[in-house]
Parts: structure tokens; C-alpha cells; sequence
């Protein structure tokens, strides 16, 4: 039996291993290529997919150029009509809901076009003084509004102002704005332009605190020609208090005027007075002309449009009559 199990172990003499583990003696297997498998896209191959995609409509380097363009122009210390369009615009959306409570939407459009303007002559001082100026004059508006609408004496729109009045509360003011952007006068005249700017607003701003509070809470109105005692809202009517509001108003955008750079203080000092004395003529001018026959073209906007500018061009007659003195004495 030990010699048949040696028989059968017979070793091959050129090989260590036995003969019947040789891998000859096996047969030949050829290796099967690998299963290939479809595996799904993924989340973040579509998302690959879709960035590309819009990479090739929308660049990552132009895009990146028109956001980097945009905050330059908003970050601009020397304004621009792209900078003044593109700053109006970002602060009309912003403000929007502030806007709506005191402008009818023709005259959203109209006070943007004085926003841009604003913008472009006088930097953001001049737009921090025009915005001082909406938001008092509004916040005086709504004041009663239930007790002027039954007294019949309220503004129409629950006070929204139209175009006519945005257009008629700034006419002065657009003057001197695009005399300064166009440099008429060169730099002597550069500082009176921006006068007349504050001046104007300042007259504005006097005329609605005063008219608004007097309606509100003027105890006695009495016709400023005769200084007889008449209703509440007549035309050309004056009361104490409103008088005094609107000349604390003035002062209040005056003295930002100033804080912001655009005036010092002794023409701080000639924007109030200017205002004061631009207001009384106005009251006559009402008490004197409008409603009367043959002067039915003389409507409130008209009346404003020569009230402020008599109170920017006093502002200027003022300032340059005050310097020459200086420059004599």
C-alpha cells in the first residue's frame, strides 16, 4: 500500500511541486471582462450640468465684472449720472413703502427724476437733504388728516402729492442743480448754486409745515393783508402756530444743510430768514390774487413755483449782498 501511494506521488525530478498539482494539468481559464453598470447621474452631475449651462449664457467673469461696475458706481465719491440713475434707484426700491404714502405713483416718477438730478449736482448730502425734506413735509401732512377732511381744508389723495406738485416744489431747485452740473459761472458761482439749492427746499418746507400745522392746530387764522379773522385753509390765511412750526421747520433743514457741508452757518442763518420773508409774500400773493377773477391760472402749483424761487434768489441776493459788506469793512 506505501509503494502504491509512492507510485501515485511520483515527483517530478525538475519541478518541486508533484506532477498531478502541475497547472498543466488544469485547464485554462480566460479571465471575463469586468460587468460594466450603468450607474445613474447623480445630484451633483446635474448640478455640474446646470452650471455649466449657465455659465455659458451668463459668463462667471462678465457677471463678476457687472457686480464689481455696480457696487463702484454706488461706492463713487464723484457723482455720475450712471452713479446718481443707479443710487435713485437702489433708494426708490428700498424706500418704496414711504414713497407710496406720500406720492401718487406719477409722482414716484417725477420725484425720481429729482432724485437723479439731485444726485448728480450735489452728491448724496444734497439727496439726504431733498429726502429731510419729503419726509417732514409728509409726516405734517397726515397730521388731522380725518379732522381737515371734514373741515374741507385736507389735500386731495390723503395727502399724495401728483406731479404737479413735485414738479412745482422743485422747480427752483432743478434750476440750480443742472446750473451746477453744466458749471455755469464757473467755481464763483458753484457755492450759490447750492445756496439756492438749500434755500429753495427751505422755503418749500416752510410754506407746507406752516399751512399744515395751521389747518391742524391754529387756534385763529387771520388774512395776512387785512389780518381779519377767516376759516382755516383760506387762502393768503396765517395763524401763530403754524407760523412758528413752519419757521422751526425751516431751521430743522436748514441746520442739515449745513451739517452735511453744503452751507455754513451764516447762510444757514439767510436760508431761514429768505424762507420767512418768501413765505408772507406768498400768503399776499394768495390773499391778493388767487381765486380771484381773472386769475384762475393762478392755482397752488403756480404759486409755489414763484414762492420758492423768491426764496432761493433772496437766499443768493442775500448771501452776496452780506459778503460784500464783509469784504469792505
Amino acid at each position: 500500500m506505501a509503494q502504491s501511494t509512492l507510485l501515485l506521488l511520483h515527483v517530478n525530478p525538475s519541478s518541486s511541486c508533484p506532477s498531478i498539482f502541475r497547472h498543466s494539468q488544469f485547464p485554462k481559464l480566460s479571465p471575463k471582462p469586468a460587468k460594466s453598470f450603468s450607474v445613474p447621474h447623480s445630484l451633483t452631475a446635474r448640478k455640474q450640468r446646470f452650471s455649466s449651462r449657465m455659465d455659458r449664457l451668463h459668463p462667471p467673469n462678465a457677471l463678476q465684472g457687472v457686480v464689481s461696475e455696480a457696487i463702484g458706481l454706488l461706492q463713487s465719491p464723484d457723482p455720475t449720472w450712471q452713479s446718481a440713475l443707479l443710487n435713485n434707484l437702489l433708494i426708490f426700491v428700498l424706500g418704496s413703502p414711504i414713497l407710496v404714502t406720500g406720492l401718487s405713483f406719477p409722482g414716484i416718477s417725477a420725484a425720481f427724476l429729482l432724485g437723479t438730478l439731485t444726485w448728480r449736482a450735489f452728491g448724496p448730502s444734497g439727496f439726504l437733504l431733498v429726502a429731510s425734506y419729503f419726509v417732514i413735509g409728509t409726516g405734517v401732512t397726515k397730521v388731522k388728516m380725518a379732522q381737515k377732511e371734514a373741515q374741507g381744508v385736507a389735500e386731495k389723495r390723503k395727502g399724495r402729492r401728483g406731479p404737479g406738485s413735485v414738479i412745482g416744489s422743485s422747480a427752483a431747485a432743478c434750476v440750480c442743480a443742472l446750473m451746477s452740473i453744466y458749471g455755469i459761472g464757473g467755481v464763483e458761482f458753484a457755492q450759490l448754486w447750492q445756496l439756492g439749492f438749500v434755500a429753495s427746499f427751505c422755503t418749500k418746507l416752510n410754506d407746507t409745515v406752516s399751512s399744515e400745522i395751521g389747518k391742524a392746530y391754529g387756534k385763529t387764522t387771520y388774512l395776512v393783508t387785512t389780518f381779519k379773522v377767516v376759516p382755516r385753509g383760506t387762502e393768503g390765511a396765517v395763524s401763530l402756530e403754524g407760523t412758528l412750526a413752519g419757521f422751526l421747520a425751516s431751521i430743522v433743514l436748514a441746520s442739515i444743510g449745513c451739517l452735511m457741508g453744503q452751507i455754513n452757518g451764516a447762510e444757514a442763518l439767510i436760508c431761514v430768514v429768505a424762507s420767512q420773508i418768501a413765505n408772507f409774500g406768498e400768503s399776499i400773493i394768495g390773499a391778493v390774487f388767487q381765486e380771484k377773477e381773472g386769475y384762475q391760472w393762478l392755482n397752488n402749483d403756480v404759486v409755489n413755483v414763484i414762492n420758492i424761487s423768491f426764496g432761493s434768489i433772496l437766499a443768493v441776493l442775500m448771501q452776496q449782498a452780506l459778503l460784500q459788506n464783509w469784504q469792505t469793512s
